[in-house]
């Protein structure tokens, strides 16, 4: 039966009609302790007072005007973002998708500019940059191109950690390197710091432009403004969203000036990107995640989240495989489908996220205490005992 919501999502049979910090309210009130975040979207929580703040005066002034004219929230919040990152230069989209693609087209472009014929991506397998035509075809997984053929070409896909299909896919037609610095929805899997380091040496060799896309690590996830910063090993390009807006549609291509010098007036654009309404959110996140001790409470908090995993994967080794991530960026691998412990995790009033390689996420709001997480533990671990005497 045709429903009015096109029926492409596999909907867990839950409703909330309200939020607040880490928890979630059903229509009877019924609270759920959200270790997922809208899938690492809100980032300060539910319903943070500065965000709708934010929201509420700027939507009392203006609402939207188009890229025709000048956006003075627009160029505050790319102020912020050049200040604290390596970029120069920042193009604001309504998604992470559109970020993605910006970063393609930029490098593209960027080559052209310099006429070298190069055009070519190289991405990751298990990697996700979004579900446009592009993006899935950047990806090139089956489980996102199926029945979407043709794709697109100028992509080449690599062994996700393979060094030598690396340096063997790189050719006189390779214009840049595509890579999560963590993997998301391919499970949780952190690029460590040397290889990111080496990448960057790499690209300086080839000729080649490094695109970090950030849509999931990014905005304090890892405990830095961007996971990245931990290698010290900068990109030329980054795609940027999810918490950037807490909630709110926003996303963004940041780029050093060199990288960027194909963007003339007129090779790219967007009606709704970074309108009046989203850049004010934005700041608005910018300025809490800016705040002396915000970072320090990040790393503190997913230390003891880390601690309290690792415990519960040595006591139901029948249900946890292991934990891996960096931050508040955490995959638990199972040993039962990961279907069975988000189920089992609803029954509890717990959130978490499934992904790749039979993960569950655990990406909890960053304002997250330790009190919470706590809870969450606790409410896992009863979840675990319900799949460990099912196993038995």
């Amino acid at each position: 039966m045709i429903t009015p919501v096109l029926p492409t999502y596999a909907r867990a049979p839950l409703s909330f009609v309200e939020g607040e910090g880490p928890w979630l309210m059903t229509e009877d009130a019924t609270r759920y302790l959200d270790m997922g975040a809208g899938i690492a979207v809100a980032a300060l929580g539910h319903s943070h007072p500065r965000l709708i703040e934010a929201l509420e005066t700027q939507g009392r002034r203006l609402w939207h005007t188009s890229n025709l004219y000048e956006i003075p929230n627009q160029t505050k919040l790319a102020e912020m973002l050049v200040e604290r990152t390596f970029a120069d230069t920042v193009f604001f989209t309504n998604s992470g998708t559109e970020a993605t693609e910006a970063a393609v087209k930029m490098a593209r472009k960027y080559h052209h500019a310099k006429e070298t014929g190069r055009d070519e991506i190289i991405t990751f397998n298990g990697s996700f940059h979004g579900r446009t035509l592009g993006m899935i075809s950047a990806a090139g997984a089956e489980k996102l191109t199926k029945g979407f053929g043709p794709l697109l070409p100028g992509f080449v896909h690599v062994p996700f950690g393979d060094h030598d299909a690396l340096h063997a896919a790189i050719n006189d037609r390779t214009a840049a390197i595509m890579i999560e610095p963590v993997q998301g929805e391919g499970g949780i899997l952190p690029v460590p710091d040397q290889c990111l380091q080496g990448l960057r040496k790499l690209c300086d060799e080839q000729g080649i432009l490094l695109i970090y896309d950030e849509i999931q690590c990014g905005m304090g996830r890892t405990g830095k403004l961007f996971a990245h910063e931990w290698s010290g090993a900068t990109p030329d390009i980054m795609a940027v969203a999810k918490g950037i807006g807490g909630g709110f549609p926003l996303g963004a291509c940041l780029a050093t000036e060199e990288a960027a010098i194909g963007m003339t007036a007129g090779t790219h654009g967007t009606t709704y990107g970074g309108n009046p309404l989203a850049c004010a959110v934005g700041c608005a996140v910018m300025e809490v995640m800016a705040e002396d001790g915000f970072m320090e409470h990040v790393s503190r908090v997913s230390g003891h989240l880390r601690q309290g995993l690792d415990s519960l994967v040595a006591r139901f080794p029948d249900v946890f495989e292991l934990v891996r991530g960096s931050g508040l960026m955490i995959g638990v691998k199972c040993v039962v489908p990961n279907g069975e412990v988000v189920a089992a995790g609803y029954d509890h009033k717990l959130l978490t996220v499934p992904g790749g390689d039979n993960v569950i996420r655990i990406l909890p709001p960053l304002i997250v205490t330790t009190q919470d997480v706590d809870e969450a533990l606790r409410r896992l671990e009863a979840a675990a005992t319900d799949l460990s005497g099912r196993a038995a």
